[in-house]
């Protein structure tokens, strides 16, 4: 039961998931922005926030968690309602800041009409993963190397928010997840020259940024991204124990064991 919920919602795994541990909440999706969730959604409009506002308020909503990949949308404003047009100038100032001032300006949006934004981990705490090895294949000590490097460039990347995950090999930077994702990092892996890889075996590491709004852009890896690791003739994954989200965990563990990699969560 969650009555007093909503689940605004972009596509993949995790809405459908949300949907299903809270079917009495209120499902929104945005138009032009796809979704996977089923059945009973409200479709609105990001040109008009405010009276989006006025029907969760309506609902006796009072948490939001926004969940699924969603792209900055077209706005016309001429199509803005009263509210769009009275912020519009904090708007404009938002969209100059990057994905992550924008997600702020978001949450302090929605924050400031009373609404409690949750994470999906928090309403999903199995989601994430405990730390340790989840897999039964161990990374060796040149995985490690690997890991360390990989953290340590993501470090510096972070301040010029580009990216949650690269993939090391052998002490090589092969890839930085860029705007287009970890699975167009993971293919341009794939695409590498064997003669640059000095053998496979390599690993995905993937962690937020610093100050990184884990409410509303907590990093996630599924069954997609093993594939496209195992693909990509990668040894394994590191991720972030409890900063990470686990989409579709069974399934994800699963194919770990079936491609033989390994899946180590760490305490950051």
């Amino acid at each position: 039961m969650a009555l007093d919920l909503a689940i605004l919602s972009g596509a993949g795994a995790l809405p459908p998931d949300l949907a299903r541990a809270y079917p009495d909440a209120l499902y929104i999706t945005f138009t032009g922005i796809n979704h996977s969730l089923p059945g009973r959604t409200e479709d609105h409009s990001f040109e008009q926030l405010g009276k989006l506002f006025a029907v969760l308020k309506e609902r006796g909503i009072r948490r939001v968690v926004m969940a699924g990949s969603m792209y900055r949308p077209a706005l016309n404003p001429e199509n803005f309602d009263a509210f769009m047009r009275q912020i519009s100038p904090q708007l404009v100032a938002a969209l100059q800041l990057g994905d992550d001032g924008l997600l702020r300006f978001v949450i302090d949006l929605f924050e400031s009409h009373g609404f409690t934004v949750c994470g999906a981990h928090e309403l999903l705490p199995e989601m994430t993963a405990k730390a340790g090895i989840l897999s039964q294949v161990v990374p060796q000590s040149k995985h490690h190397e690997d890991i360390e490097k990989g953290r340590a460039l993501l470090g510096l990347l972070s301040d010029a928010d580009i990216g949650q995950s690269t993939v090391f090999e052998n002490g090589l930077c092969l890839g930085i997840e860029t705007l287009q994702g970890t699975d167009a990092l993971l293919r341009f892996v794939g695409q590498t020259p064997s003669h640059l890889r000095r053998g496979q075996g390599g690993v995905l590491i993937k962690t937020p940024k610093s100050g990184q709004d884990l409410r509303v852009d907590m990093p996630a890896i599924g069954p997609d991204t093993i594939r496209a690791v195992q693909a990509a003739g990668l040894a394994g994954l590191a991720i972030d124990a409890g900063r990470v989200l686990l989409l579709e965990p069974e399934q994800t563990r699963a194919l770990v064991a079936q491609f033989g990699l390994f899946l180590i969560a760490q305490e950051i």
